[in-house]
């Protein structure tokens, strides 16, 4: 199987570090067009291929600046931007609403407004492709014990599966991927190194194939839903995750 970009506009939101940082690097390699955007837009690796751009994935109009920037035609739109935003697990009771409303609006608004804003150039073209990086916590409950960050990847699932149904008649799929524990930027590594020794030792005992994943693991799995491959998928939720998911 050979999955090529050539010609392909590809938007990559959150495209500084670890996962999102993998699927620049993987779409541009099989020839896509990347505008890679980050608020972190220095740490953006751009290219030949690759385009860095600033954006705050919670602003619409600073997404529309990145959508315009790809002359309005954008083929693929992969939404890896969002996290915990420096926050650690509190007691319920602790958790002040405007943490609660950063995490959702990072993870799930966020999605939102890059849909809405790509969507009318897919529709016009016939087709396009929607792949979401949502998390293990989106189907399950979440090792970082953040409240807002499990509702938020809860969320994303159930965009995902709306939008497919709304976008289907276009053309259009919406997929999301799920991976599991990676300490991909310094929020996860924070939380990795808080786990004890032993638990660190043991983890990947924890998984059916007995190692950790690695960002290129998504990036892999994200260019299958962005490829004509998976035409007649959509509104579904890939655990990339290195084990069964019960």
């Amino acid at each position: 199987m050979q999955i090529r970009f050539d010609g392909k506009n590809v938007i990559v939101a959150g495209a500084a570090r670890g996962i999102g940082r993998a699927i620049t690097r993987a779409f541009a390699a099989d020839g896509g067009n990347v505008f890679a955007c980050d608020r972190l837009v220095n740490e953006i690796e751009a290219g030949e291929r690759v385009k860095a751009l600033a954006v705050d994935v919670t602003d619409a109009k600073s997404i529309e600046a990145v959508v315009a920037a790809a002359g309005g035609k954008v083929d693929v739109l992969v939404y890896v931007a969002g996290g915990i935003l420096g926050q650690v697990p509190k007691p319920l009771e602790e958790v002040q609403p405007e943490e609660f409303a950063g995490i959702v609006d990072v993870n799930l608004k966020g999605c939102f407004l890059f849909a809405r804003a790509v969507a009318p150039g897919m529709k016009k073209a016939g087709g396009g492709r929607i792949v979401t990086i949502s998390s293990r916590a989106g189907l399950s409950t979440s090792l970082t014990g953040i409240q807002a960050y499990a509702s938020a990847k809860h969320g994303q699932v159930g965009l995902v599966k709306q939008l497919a149904q709304e976008l289907g008649p276009f053309g259009i799929t919406v997929n999301s991927v799920a991976p599991g524990f990676m300490a991909t930027s310094p929020d996860y590594e924070r939380q990795w190194n808080s786990y004890s020794e032993e638990f660190r030792r043991t983890f990947p005992e924890r998984i059916a194939m007995r190692r950790m994943g690695k960002p290129e693991d998504i990036a892999d799995a994200v260019l299958f839903f962005a490829s004509d491959y998976a035409s007649w998928i959509t509104g579904q939720t890939l655990p990339v995750t290195g084990s069964p998911l019960a």
